[in-house]
């Protein structure tokens, strides 16, 4: 991986943080307890290489069952930091969210986009016709929503790979954040067609090839805006490349909260500009809508989306 910031200060940075709930653990790895450096070097290399758990044991000598102990300790440790890196914006950073937005792409009022991604697992003993997805592999669903920052500010994950983006939006419980409070000034996601348009979550017109030129003006610089989430998701798998790869984990019981944490280290390491370059587009959504979106809150959205697309075809011809 390439850093342009020195990573070094990122690792002693998680290793104070997370050193006294490894600790505490140490002296279950037998007669020499491995220390909360050599814990979290094991974990970083697991998340970050397609490794198999033999590989990284040959690395670090140590047993593959002492391997998988030290990352899954790693893995709870940062978890439970889970709300203090992966958290709701404030109405400062949603201001400074949509104002680099709109600034940047020309969208207004953007305090996030929101996008699943499919992360590859080994065939489960347990149901596995459930987990293979539209594209024939099986999978373990992510959901997340970014900033402008490409930080992730939700994530959601654990869902088998058939069901569709929507159900999953659904499941997650993130529709009862969507009011008000959380959406202040009449803001908005930004989402793919995948998602049944509300006042809260903006898709683009569906292009029937009879679009008008503010539908296709519209729908150009929602796609410029938009693309802030699949280059946070590319960055993510780019940084660890085991959630890239298939996943060498057999515990699809674990494997939600694994993912997660990827995603927490994922804005550790932006908070702390650290930053990699690994041109990784990640999009593979689905396109199609299976709309679950009652009547009155879809005719809001719709509203509004005509609203938006009128002032921006107007802010075009005046520029």
């Amino acid at each position: 991986m390439y850093f342009v910031q020195d990573e070094t200060a990122t690792f002693i940075f998680v290793l104070e943080l997370l050193t006294p709930h490894l600790q505490k653990h140490s002296e279950k790895f037998g007669r020499h307890p491995i220390t909360p450096e050599k814990q979290l070097l094991i974990a970083i290399w697991m998340m970050a290489t397609p490794n198999s758990y033999r590989c990284v044991s040959d690395r670090f000598g140590i047993g593959r069952a002492t391997a998988w102990r030290s990352v899954m300790k790693v893995v709870n440790a940062l978890y439970y930091h889970l709300h203090t890196f992966i958290k709701w914006p404030s109405l400062e950073e949603a201001t400074a969210t949509w104002t680099t937005i709109k600034n940047r792409y020309g969208f207004p009022k953007v305090l996030g986009a929101i996008d699943g991604t499919h992360i590859k697992i080994a065939a489960p003993k347990k149901n596995p016709e459930c987990y293979i997805n539209r594209k024939g592999y099986h999978s373990i669903q992510l959901q997340v929503i970014c900033d402008s920052s490409l930080k992730f500010i939700h994530c959601y994950a654990g869902q088998v790979g058939s069901v569709h983006d929507m159900r999953v939006f659904r499941l997650s419980g993130f529709q009862n954040m969507c009011t008000e409070e959380n959406f202040p000034e009449n803001s908005h996601l930004l989402g793919d067609s995948a998602y049944g348009i509300q006042k809260y979550i903006m898709i683009p017109f569906r292009d029937n090839g009879h679009l008008t030129e503010t539908q296709t003006n519209y729908n150009k610089i929602y796609s410029s805006s938009r693309m802030i989430v699949e280059r946070s998701l590319g960055l993510l798998k780019g940084r660890f490349r085991s959630i890239l790869d298939t996943l060498p984990m057999t515990r699809t019981d674990l494997i939600p909260k694994y993912i997660v944490t990827c995603c927490i280290l994922h804005n550790i390491c932006l908070l702390h500009n650290d930053i990699i370059d690994i041109p990784i587009i990640v999009n593979d959504g689905q396109n199609e809508n299976h709309e679950i979106i009652d009547s009155a809150t879809k005719e809001e959205g719709i509203q509004k989306r005509d609203f938006i697309a009128q002032a921006l075809l107007n802010r075009q011809l005046f520029l």
